[in-house]
């Protein structure tokens, strides 16, 4: 059983679409300004997590909203079906456009999401999703 995320940094990969940190069950995303990030762009992404995590290890995606960045919200059902062991969708931001448009997003999702204002919070919801299997 797992009691707690592990907080160490694995590796930092940088992507055209821009850098992702992954963790032992967790991945941050900080997508690059003005990209258009959909299922297509994706790829190189899922490929990396079925590295690290396969299909039995737990992890959970926190996206990092640091930049302005478009995606493909309906994107989310065909992504979410290739991890069954993606336990939620975390969104961290830092202003109200960015609230909306992540609580626009929870109708896409079909794995546990929140919406966080500050990265600490987010790595206690990580901690609490990993921890309750």
């Amino acid at each position: 059983m797992i009691t707690a995320a592990d907080k160490t940094l694995i590796h930092t990969c940088n992507l055209e679409v821009g850098t992702f940190y992954f963790y032992k069950n967790f991945v941050v995303s900080e997508i690059n300004e003005g990209v258009v990030f959909n299922f297509a762009k994706a790829e190189k992404l899922f490929e990396l997590c079925n590295c690290y995590y396969g299909k039995t290890t737990p992890f959970v995606y926190l996206a990092h909203r640091i930049n302005s960045y478009s995606f493909v919200p309906t994107d989310h059902f065909k992504s979410t079906a290739l991890f069954p062991n993606l336990k939620g969708y975390g969104v961290i931001v830092y202003n109200l456009t960015q609230e909306r448009i992540a609580a626009l997003e929870k109708s896409f999702m079909n794995k546990p999401m929140r919406v966080f204002d500050n990265f600490q919070q987010a790595i206690i919801w990580v901690d609490s999703l990993i921890t309750s299997d």
